[in-house]
């Protein structure tokens, strides 16, 4: 159900999306990302319990697969992002297998222990994380991006965060992405910078333009 208010002669939409995800970290992550008008749901929310396989070739391609497996059940407004760790001395590895590139099964340190090994002895620890969010909005879908440039560590640092974030840290930053918080990780997030597109769309749009 959507609620109406009129702010400045303005009219705003307080609406719910639909993030399709089972990752509680990135649900809270994307969560304190959106302004107080959007408010989440995620797959555990509408009972979607099937597993998404991710076997597209391109960061782009998985983000677009996510809606394209989802939308027709959900029949609103919803929305699918993908995240990859390139590294440049190992061709943008692990890319978009960087959730599964030490094997299917594997956990997050086992990914990072794979990195680390390759990267050992290796001057060059040039690094980006790259989001990208793809929109539906009722009738078409919308791709944004966002990138987050830094290095790859030596050795983990921090306690925070998921995936590779102890082994990263962005250009600008004294501490990898595992040593802060959210609003510290948000200054230079690759998340941040694609949802901020997302959001300066949805919010510049008309609700017209929107199927609801």
């Amino acid at each position: 159900m959507q609620e109406f208010t009129l702010e400045l002669h303005e009219i705003k939409i307080m609406t719910t999306l639909l993030f399709i995800t089972g990752n509680s970290n990135k649900l809270k992550e994307i969560a304190s990302l959106l302004p107080s008008f959007i408010t989440l749901k995620s797959l555990k929310d509408i009972g979607f319990m099937e597993e998404i396989e991710e076997n597209e070739d391109t960061i782009e391609g998985n983000s677009m697969l996510k809606v394209l497996a989802v939308k027709n059940i959900y029949k609103g407004m919803c929305f699918a992002e993908d995240t990859g760790l390139e590294i440049e001395a190992l061709a943008g590895e692990p890319g978009v297998r960087s959730a599964r590139y030490a094997g299917e099964g594997k956990c997050n340190q086992d990914n990072i222990n794979l990195v680390l090994s390759k990267m050992k002895g290796i001057l060059n620890r040039n690094a980006q994380f790259k989001t990208v969010l793809t929109f539906f909005d009722g009738e078409k879908n919308i791709q944004f991006e966002g990138l987050c440039k830094g290095s790859i560590l030596e050795v983990q640092r921090g306690d925070y965060g998921f995936g590779y974030d102890s082994i990263f840290i962005p250009n600008g930053s004294t501490l990898s992405f595992a040593e802060m918080d959210l609003p510290q990780k948000n200054v230079f997030s690759h998340r941040k910078k694609a949802f901020s597109s997302f959001i300066d769309y949805f919010q510049k749009t008309k609700i017209s333009d929107f199927s609801l």
